[in-house]
């Protein structure tokens, strides 16, 4: 299965472009074994249309040019902020094991994303109400991939909630 993270935008040299590689060769290693033979980053330029509506729905085209059947996860600001890192990697798993392509994660612009990129998604997740800097959610959902990984894996990285043992 095909693992990758889409984002418009590309992260610039610093701390957390050094933490997104981290996580993403982290993904890359343990995804091996667990029928994810890679996980790549594919970034899209920002639009320069002139309306942010025509932003979203260039970015939102590049973006969905990247499914091809593949399971969408996207981050925006209108999705679920209450599902827990179990819930998703059994998410994953499912994905993985109804036999879909791929999985994508994608991240929007600043502009958001188009209503097109929601519509088609398998998962719409958030961080949270707070706005935060497309890098720092680039590593964030990088995390999440390598966490679901762990997961799978029966990896002692994710310990689980503490309520949970």
């Amino acid at each position: 299965m095909r693992l990758l993270v889409a984002a418009v935008g590309r992260l610039k040299a610093g701390p957390e472009r050094d933490l997104a590689a981290r996580y993403r060769e982290r993904a890359a290693q343990l995804g091996r074994g667990l029928g994810f033979p890679a996980c790549e980053i594919f970034e899209i330029p920002e639009s320069r249309a002139r309306r942010p509506q025509d932003r979203c729905a260039e970015e939102g085209a590049a973006l969905l040019a990247q499914a091809n059947g593949a399971a969408l996860v996207v981050y925006d600001e209108r999705g679920r902020a209450d599902l827990g890192s179990e819930s998703y990697a059994e998410r994953v798993a499912a994905w993985r094991d109804a036999a879909r392509p791929g999985l994508v994660v994608v991240i929007g612009g600043a502009d958001g994303l188009d209503p097109t990129v929601r519509a088609r998604a398998d998962l719409t997740l958030s961080f949270g109400a707070a706005t935060l800097p497309h890098g720092l959610v680039r590593v964030l959902a990088l995390e999440q991939v390598y966490r679901a990984l762990t997961i799978l894996a029966g990896h002692p990285y994710h310990r689980g909630n503490l309520d949970e043992r």
